[in-house]
């Protein structure tokens, strides 16, 4: 095992040229050349005589080394989560630069060669560098910019090495999370180089992706709970759970069918790590035979659990000394550590009276018939209304196939009803296979919002399946699409029929989030107001495409496929 270095000295001391940093489609990268990429970054940014520098990119060795060269050229790296023209735009008015990828119009920043070949010398960085801006996932609103100092991100990374060096080795380090996201950059980028293991270039997708991944050798496996609650039972994972030498997960709670099925097909619980981008790792447990084990505080933190508010006092924060950070969980302690009691209610005044939405979400759980629900407001006009995006499990699956959703969200209402207002039952209601999450796993606001669209078609499903969905789809005469196109006959344009391809396909299966092309695109028949259609749609997630015919009893209107990537990157 490789002797662990300080991550402000980690150029200054370095590794033996053939040290194996990443692997990636081109073989394994070397600590040569990653001390030369890192060189060339330094350069471009130092040319440019910016502070601060937006940073974008799935590969991990292309990430770390501009990071890197970033940090000792002086400059803070913003990391936007992904890569859509709007996060990316938000961003212009707070950088100097754009690396990696960048808003349409504007420079692309890219590392300079090193046109001598002598080996570049490094100085050690300075601990209290404004290193990096990460932002919260929004999943209750905005994102939150996040400044890091990286004495923050180096004693959290010293700390994941006292934890877990020993039981992990040198093994290489897998990942289904984005390192633009401070989990995935401390696990999958910052703690490997640091402690010396490789990393691999690419996240993996998909539960086949890391099943071959495990199969081809001893790894660490770094993950969400959104993919370890997504492993299918018929995967061959018997040949592959001896390789898998270590396995974290974190973002969210995971559920007792996600933890049984890491035992049952991995053959081991995950080490599960709380924290937030705010307060960087708090506590860490691994629930091997023990469902109750409590969480235990990480080396240098303090907490105060209460039912009121899990509160934080740690060196992976920036606060005063003695100030404590209010965390939005709640807490009891228990013997060795403190238990989770969710998160604080999210009050919300509706008509005159409060009413907690973490409250109402619990209740339709516990009711039966979901198995997980967002409960959100909604701008009506002049009024707020509630609505809620659920994930039936398999009687809430078969009420509404008997008798329509209409079926299933009064139903919901009953089992509400005893517990809050009238006015506060919930009037719109949006029903998936599983959240819409983001490369992070979490769901945010601005999603679970886009399924009420008005724009949206409405639709009931006539078959489904894990990779085809068969919808009948209604076109309402007065849709706002038909404003305009055209005058005196009207139709329906051809981009909207692939807008609500994809949306529709996003809310039946777990696609990528990246748009990447059109292939095989054929329009053949008008749609007019009031046609109802059927739309069928196949997802190939080997292949990233989804495949949309939209049919109707004058034969084919529209079909084609969409090429989705960039899955967990």
């Amino acid at each position: 095992m490789a002797e662990p270095l300080a991550l402000e000295t980690l150029l200054v001391h370095g590794r033996p040229a053939g040290h194996p940093v990443a692997r990636g489609e081109d073989g394994v990268r070397d600590f040569g050349a990653f001390r030369a990429r890192v060189a060339g970054w330094r350069a471009t940014f130092a040319a440019h005589g910016g502070r601060r520098f937006a940073l974008f990119t799935e590969d991990a060795f292309d990430f770390a080394t501009a990071l890197l060269g970033a940090w000792h050229a002086g400059a803070c790296v913003y990391l936007p989560a992904d890569a859509r023209p709007a996060t990316l735009d938000a961003l212009r008015a707070h950088v100097d630069g754009f690396a990696g990828r960048a808003p349409q119009g504007l420079p692309l920043l890219a590392p300079a060669g090193n046109e001598d070949g002598a080996p570049a010398a490094f100085q050690a960085l300075s601990p209290g560098l404004a290193a990096l801006v990460v932002y919260t996932s929004g999943s209750s609103g905005e994102p939150t910019a996040i400044p890091k100092r990286l004495s923050q991100l180096s004693s959290e990374v010293a700390t994941l090495g006292r934890l877990f060096d020993a039981d992990a080795g040198d093994a290489p380090v897998l990942a289904t999370v984005s390192h633009q996201h401070i989990y995935g950059l401390l696990f999958r980028v910052l703690w490997p180089l640091t402690s010396g293991r490789p990393f691999d270039a690419h996240v993996l997708p998909y539960p086949e992706d890391i099943l071959a991944a495990l199969q081809a050798g001893p790894s660490l496996l770094v993950a969400s709970p959104a993919h370890l609650k997504r492993l299918p039972a018929t995967l061959a994972w018997a040949s592959a759970r001896a390789n898998l030498r270590g396995l974290f997960s974190s973002g969210g709670p995971l559920t007792p069918e996600a933890l049984q099925a890491c035992r049952d097909l991995l053959g081991r619980a995950p080490v599960e790590v709380y924290g937030s981008s705010e307060t960087g790792g708090v506590a860490w447990r691994r629930r091997d035979t023990d469902e109750l084990a409590a969480w235990r505080t990480m080396p240098g933190v303090e907490v105060r659990a209460d039912e009121d508010a899990l509160r934080v006092r740690s060196p992976h924060l920036d606060l005063p000394a003695g100030e404590w950070f209010t965390t939005e969980d709640r807490a009891r302690p228990v013997a060795g550590g403190f238990e989770l009691l969710g998160r604080r209610d999210r009050l919300l005044k509706l008509e005159e009276k409060r009413v907690s939405l973490s409250a109402m979400e619990r209740a339709l759980v516990a009711g039966g018939l979901l198995r997980e629900a967002r409960v959100l407001p909604l701008q009506e006009g002049h009024r707020v209304i509630l609505a809620v995006v659920g994930v039936p499990d398999a009687d809430g699956w078969r009420l509404q196939e008997s008798g329509g959703r209409r079926s299933l969200s009064q139903a919901l209402r009953e089992k509400l009803a005893p517990h809050f207002e009238p006015s506060a039952l919930p009037r719109r209601f949006r029903y998936l296979e599983a959240m819409p999450v983001n490369s992070q796993g979490k769901a945010t606001e601005a999603a679970l919002t886009a399924l009420f669209d008005p724009k949206r078609p409405p639709f009931r499903v006539l078959e489904r399946s894990s990779d085809r969905a068969l919808l009948a789809v209604e076109v309402p005469a007065n849709s706002p699409y038909f404003d305009g196109h055209f005058p005196g006959s009207p139709i329906l344009p051809g981009v909207v029929q692939l807008e609500w391809a994809l949306l529709l396909g996003r809310e039946h299966f777990a696609l990528p989030p990246d748009f990447l092309r059109l292939e095989t695109l054929k329009f053949q028949q008008i749609i007019a107001p009031g046609a109802r259609l059927t739309l069928e749609l196949t997802w190939a997630k080997e292949s990233g495409r989804l495949g949309f015919k939209l049919t109707s009893a004058v034969g084919a209107h529209a079909s084609g496929r969409i090429v989705l990537g960039g899955g967990a990157g």
